[in-house]
């Protein structure tokens, strides 16, 4: 039975490496990984810019680059012109009594213009960091928390797309009118169902790794976020089953799992944004306890405890689910 299982998982691999669309889905988790490189900010990394005069004081603007994002443009209109787009940009220029003044366009926030006011005079009386009296005490959390919503929305939206995977792949079986041999073949219903569900489960625990790995989250507990991978693969694999059955069109069974998107970023933002009185409202949703085991995961504070607990509760979700739908995913495969 293993072995026929993985003749299945074999031959669903094949042919998605062979499709466009599911080969683009398969090599997703390394791009979503690539860009959230690129686009999370460091969770030092300052916000706040400064346009200067490009070699009107070179000292100022090594000082500047210490403590904010120092552009530098040749001329005074330029600077100008700068000044007055929309982002929040301010200028320090050089006035008629060789002394600076803060130019700005007037509705930036005011944090944004004190902070340059208080950097034009620390740099005036040439103050350093080492002149400073204050001692930085953190409690070690280096990772950016933007960064670690999105890697935990990445690694969720991977799961989906497992889901996705094996939806494309029946369409395709029932577009060859090949899903109707099982009932001929050697293989059990339900080993064609686990053969099926293989890669829905593969390539989401595939993707997690690399985005983990190429994320800088290497030193999480991957048993931790293996299960988590696991269990919340579950729902996306019969809803994929779903929608493979129900569909005659590649395109049409990928848009309807979409759907799947709609609770999954509820839950991320119920429970980033929502006051505690409102979480209950979301429990039921899978992704709302994936998310918060993720975030566990990745924060390298959770226990197996912890991560059982979560996971448990998916699972728990998932059965519900599958009983719901095991009878339509039965009726599909006659």
């Amino acid at each position: 039975m293993i072995k026929k299982i993985f003749i299945i998982f074999q031959r669903d691999l094949k042919t998605s490496i062979r499709n466009f669309i599911t080969l683009y889905i398969i090599v997703v988790p390394v791009i979503f990984a690539v860009v959230i490189n690129v686009f999370s900010p460091g969770i030092n990394d300052t916000t706040v810019e400064i346009v200067l005069l490009e070699g009107e004081n070179i000292q100022q603007s090594e000082y500047f680059k210490q403590f904010a994002k120092v552009e530098l443009l040749e001329t005074l209109e330029d600077v100008e012109n700068r000044v007055k787009k929309r982002d929040n940009i301010v200028a320090v220029l050089p006035d008629q009594n060789d002394e600076y003044f803060v130019l700005t366009q007037g509705n930036e926030p005011d944090y944004v213009v004190d902070y340059v006011r208080n950097l034009a005079a620390f740099d005036h009386f040439e103050i350093g960091m080492e002149d400073s009296m204050v001692e930085i005490v953190d409690y070690g959390r280096e990772i950016p928390p933007l960064k670690k919503l999105m890697v935990n929305a990445a690694i969720m939206f991977t799961s989906v797309l497992g889901g996705m995977i094996i939806a494309l792949n029946i369409v395709e079986e029932k577009t060859d009118n090949t899903i109707s041999a099982i009932n001929l073949s050697p293989v059990s219903r339900i080993g064609f169902i686990a053969g099926k569900s293989m890669i829905g489960v593969v390539i989401p625990v595939v993707g997690t790794l690399l985005i983990l790995i190429i994320t800088g989250f290497r030193d999480v507990n991957f048993f931790h976020a293996l299960l988590m991978v696991a269990t919340s693969c579950i729902i996306s694999i019969l809803v994929g089953f779903i929608e493979g059955i129900n569909n005659d069109d590649v395109m049409n069974a990928a848009g309807n799992m979409k759907m799947l998107f709609l609770p999954m970023f509820g839950a991320i933002a119920a429970e980033e944004l929502l006051a505690d009185k409102w979480q209950p409202l979301f429990y039921w949703i899978p992704f709302y306890w994936t998310y918060k085991g993720n975030d566990l995961v990745l924060s390298n504070r959770g226990s197996w405890i912890d991560i059982i607990g979560y996971s448990g509760i998916v699972f728990g979700i998932s059965v519900v689910v599958f009983l719901v739908l095991a009878p339509r995913i039965r009726k599909g495969l006659e």
